[in-house]
């Protein structure tokens, strides 16, 4: 297709970016598959600059597109933030994609909701089971010619007693990863566990925060903290080499690495690689496309989005402190990583998901959300009865300062993508303090 736009549009700097998305998806309900739905989207990304004009068009057929880019140079405004196409450059990696994952069928994933079911012990159960095959290629008149794909399997489940929800969720490049009767049982685990809570007055505990409630953390870190846009426009906390986290936190994007679910390259054709954020509490980096990059001074990171939200991430992976599968436990706690962080709280609170966050003020990341899913009181180092949801107002960089990060758990687990795509691997954390303002009802 470039070589028919540069005969149509001679002189014009030009790129296409084509993908076509594969997404099934199984939801059940009232512990019965009710819902199996295939898509299946190619999409070509025109975009074209010329004469100091700038179109950005997208459609499936070629011709149309080239012609409507033709007819819209000559009414688009002047764009003087151009920043230029990429120029040719390597890939660190063809992608994590799982052939496997990729040819997936309903029944396939119907085998994960039948075990998630049937481990739940006659609970109430709802959620779904998605698969998704990303492909795309990349191709500019300055030569950079890219192709790359992903896959993404993920289940999110309750499990549900006439009082309370116990959840669980994993994704994975993966679907053979998916273990449904172990999600399911402990799902039914939490939800029994969480029965009947109490009211728990207001105020700063200290918590652990599960792997479930710290991808929310991260989605947040990274729409309004790490988004080159942001921190071009002054609204972000992030200072590049200040120490503004606890040095138990390093986090990464990383959708190349072992386990990475993301495309190698953005639609901008910039490669994607290993990219730390954080080094040992040091904020390193934040994530670029070629127009923010420009305006910084900085290299673009590969993080080109046309959601509207800026730069974002793709996959961010907070670094557990060790390594090794965990276990299964017995109570309410997520593994055997959440229980060891459980044991040195002397009063606290077990969070399982923070939910409906909504920032108060983008500069110092203060969000304001509600817990779900599973909250229960710490009393010298163990889970002793569940209490009521409560409303928080907290900080998140201030959560993971100097000093208030007192425990990280030993892996991180791979958490389902966000409808801006942006995915999370996360271990439990234990932080010093987090302020809740009031219960759920206000």
């Amino acid at each position: 297709m470039i070589e028919q736009v540069t005969r149509a549009l001679p002189g014009a700097e030009a790129e296409v970016f084509t993908q076509h998305v594969a997404r099934g998806l199984t939801r059940f309900a009232n512990s019965a598959i009710h819902q199996n739905i295939t898509t299946e989207t190619t999409t070509v990304r025109l975009r074209v600059h010329r004469d100091g004009r700038t179109v950005a068009l997208t459609g499936q057929d070629r011709e149309t597109l080239i012609a409507r880019a033709r007819a819209a140079l000559d009414a688009a405004p002047a764009d003087r933030a151009w920043p230029g196409l990429t120029p040719p450059s390597a890939l660190a990696g063809s992608g994590n994609l799982d052939e496997e994952t990729a040819a997936a069928t309903p029944a396939d994933r119907a085998a994960r909701v039948r075990d998630f079911v049937r481990a739940a012990g006659g609970l109430e159960t709802a959620g779904y089971v998605a698969t998704t095959v990303h492909r795309a290629t990349y191709a500019n008149t300055l030569g950079q010619v890219v192709s790359g794909g992903t896959t993404e399997a993920a289940l999110d489940g309750i499990a549900r007693t006439g009082t309370s929800d116990g959840v669980s969720r994993l994704a994975s490049v993966r679907l053979a990863d998916l273990d449904g009767a172990r999600l399911g049982a402990r799902a039914a685990v939490k939800a029994r566990a969480s029965a009947h809570p109490e009211v728990l007055p207001p105020g700063r505990y200290e918590v652990v925060l599960e792997p479930t409630a710290v991808a929310d953390v991260l989605n947040c870190l990274a729409i309004f903290g790490f988004n080159g846009r942001m921190v071009a426009e002054g609204m972000s906390f992030a200072r590049l080499g200040a120490d503004q986290l606890d040095p138990a936190i390093t986090l990464r994007d990383d959708p190349v690495g072992p386990g990475g679910i993301g495309l190698p390259f953005d639609a901008e054709g910039t490669p994607r690689d290993t990219l730390t954020l954080v080094d040992r509490g040091t904020v390193r980096a934040v994530l670029h496309d070629r127009q923010t990059a420009a305006l910084t001074g900085a290299v673009s990171t590969g993080h080109y989005s046309d959601a509207g939200f800026g730069v974002l991430g793709s996959c961010l992976h907070l670094l557990g402190s060790g390594a090794g599968p965990a276990d299964e436990v017995d109570g309410p706690e997520a593994d055997s990583h959440v229980t060891a962080l459980v044991r040195d709280v002397e009063r606290g609170l077990l969070v399982t998901d923070n939910w409906y966050t909504r920032v108060l003020d983008p500069k110092t990341l203060v969000m304001t959300g509600l817990t779900r899913n599973g909250l229960w009181l710490i009393e010298n180092g163990q889970v002793t009865r569940p209490v009521q949801n409560l409303r928080f107002t907290q900080s998140y960089p201030l959560a993971l300062a100097p000093g208030a990060v007192l425990g990280v758990g030993t892996s991180a687990a791979g958490q389902p993508a966000t409808r801006l795509d942006l995915g999370f691997r996360a271990p439990a954390l234990r932080l010093a303090s987090w302020n809740y303002t009031g219960n759920a009802a206000g």
